[in-house]
């Protein structure tokens, strides 16, 4: 069953809709329920090797969906930790739970500050309602 609409207020927003939830030095990403909504139910996920490296702004894999193929945007630099192997194998998993289950990577950051350039709540929001 697909989630509700929603955003939580503890996690920061990339505008490509993507979310971060940072702990110290390492950070858990997805996407968000935009994301996953728009893009209809997901059938595969491509996800980056252990101990690869992701970038801020660039791609580090692919969801594929009934509607399209996705490029997957990095909100953070850092080495992946940890690849969600539930959602390999079961991609709808994002579109059930986007926040919690439906995790896609850890990584440990390798420029902290680079949190500053992400989004609020409040923020991510007026980015939603342009969309």
């Amino acid at each position: 069953m697909p989630a509700s609409e929603s955003y939580p207020d503890d996690l920061l927003y990339h505008p490509e809709h993507d979310w971060a939830r940072i702990e110290g030095d390492e950070a858990t990403l997805g996407v968000t329920w935009f994301a996953q909504d728009a893009l209809g139910e997901l059938v595969h996920y491509e996800a980056p090797d252990v101990g690869s490296t992701v970038t801020r702004g660039s791609s580090y894999g692919e969801v594929e969906s009934v509607k399209a193929v996705s490029d997957l945007i990095s909100p953070l630099s850092g080495e992946v930790l940890e690849v969600n192997e539930k959602v390999v194998d079961a991609p709808e998993t994002v579109n059930e739970d986007p926040y919690g289950e439906g995790w896609l990577i850890r990584i440990r950051l390798s420029s902290p500050d680079e949190r500053e350039q992400l989004l609020s709540l409040d923020d991510y929001r007026k980015v939603l309602a342009e969309a």
